[in-house]
């Protein structure tokens, strides 16, 4: 097998059924399997998709216990050479699924890949291309609307939307990696409930010598939002994912790094909760 599609599921049964439907149209001919795995959801509505897509693994949890979790238990049963983990409030857009497993293929320590993103109504989600957090550029992300054109920025504006090009991180909503580099990496760190654990799989690979690449030449669109409720439990799992990641990476080896980012986190954190009231 080629290749094994993984889709965590929580309560979006509309989206989800569209996002099968997208790959049933867009992978007719490869080798691949998909596999849903559904992460304790409260609406069951979920099970009237069971027997409308007999080729699909449907997988249920008990307990949600998160992003990270649900997708290294669904990993684990993956019969696929690459692995692929796909949003369920995303679609497919094209018969490119060939394309950039040769292009995988073709490429010496391959990481990771993710394609371009767009929302419903056709922008350009600029989190399919990122590089990894530090000082300047999460200052830029979390306090003001400049975009600086180079390399260093936080959403790489110097590489065009429609480029291939190596990149630092790539989204979990789209995210091709060999099952084998998958395992090697340790999965998805199951410390993140949500939010966060792609940044860090994307980071531990290029830590461990292998290279991320965005692939502009293949889209994807993201119903980005509709799937997800901004509240503050929204807003702790957030912030909450991007503590455990400077804990883990700057709190030891950059200290002056890690005060400013922990502070610049706190403060963003406090503002955004004040705009829910």
């Amino acid at each position: 097998m080629k290749l094994s599609i993984i889709i965590v599921n929580y309560n979006v049964t509309r989206l989800l059924k569209n996002c099968l439907l997208s790959i049933q149209k867009y992978t007719e001919g490869e080798d691949y399997e998909v596999i849903v795995i559904d992460n304790a959801s409260t609406d069951d509505s979920w099970g009237d998709l069971i027997p409308e897509f007999p080729k699909v693994r449907f997988i249920s949890s008990e307990h949600n216990d998160g992003f990270a979790i649900a997708n290294n238990k669904a990993v684990k049963t993956a019969t696929g050479e690459y692995i692929l983990l796909l949003n369920p409030d995303t679609e497919l857009e094209g018969f490119y699924m060939k394309d950039i497993l040769d292009f995988a293929d073709s490429k010496q320590d391959f990481g990771c890949l993710g394609i371009m993103m767009h929302d419903a109504e056709g922008n350009f989600l600029p989190e399919s291309k990122r590089s990894v957090p530090d000082m300047f550029n999460s200052f830029e992300k979390l306090f003001t609307n400049f975009k600086r054109s180079n390399s260093k920025s936080y959403y790489r504006s110097d590489i065009d939307e429609h480029a291939v090009a190596e990149v630092d991180v790539v989204t979990g909503a789209f995210l091709l990696i060999k099952k084998e580099v998958y395992e090697k990496a340790g999965g998805l760190d199951e410390s993140y409930f949500m939010y966060g654990e792609d940044i860090d799989l994307c980071y531990t690979l290029l830590r461990n010598g292998y290279k991320n690449y965005y692939y502009g030449k293949a889209s994807l669109l993201h119903h980005k939002g509709e799937s997800t409720v901004k509240d503050e439990v929204y807003l702790e799992r957030f912030y909450g994912a991007m503590q455990i990641f400077i804990d883990k990476y700057y709190k030891e080896s950059r200290p002056m790094q890690y005060s400013f980012l922990k502070a610049g986190l706190k403060l963003r954190h406090k503002i955004e909760k004040i705009k829910l009231k």
